[in-house]
């Protein structure tokens, strides 16, 4: 079944406003460091788990990690 929607991930634009490292984030989130690399190249789709220590890290809300695109 193909799908009928993309996810977008902010996460890059959003450690970038609070002006975090992608190792500064890795520490405060406990996520690692290669791991926020690829979620933020657009390369994995992380689990709830990650996108909730990322958004706790972030002090921003987990949906704001995302956006929905139908194609």
């Amino acid at each position: 079944m193909k799908s009928n929607f993309e996810i977008k991930y902010h996460l890059f634009d959003l450690r970038k406003q609070k002006n975090l490292t992608e190792r500064e984030l890795s520490a405060l989130s406990g996520v690692s460091k290669s791991q926020i690399s690829i979620i933020e190249d657009g390369n994995a789709n992380p689990t709830l788990h990650t996108i909730c220590a990322l958004s706790l890290a972030l002090n921003v809300q987990p949906c704001d990690l995302f956006s929905i695109e139908f194609l």
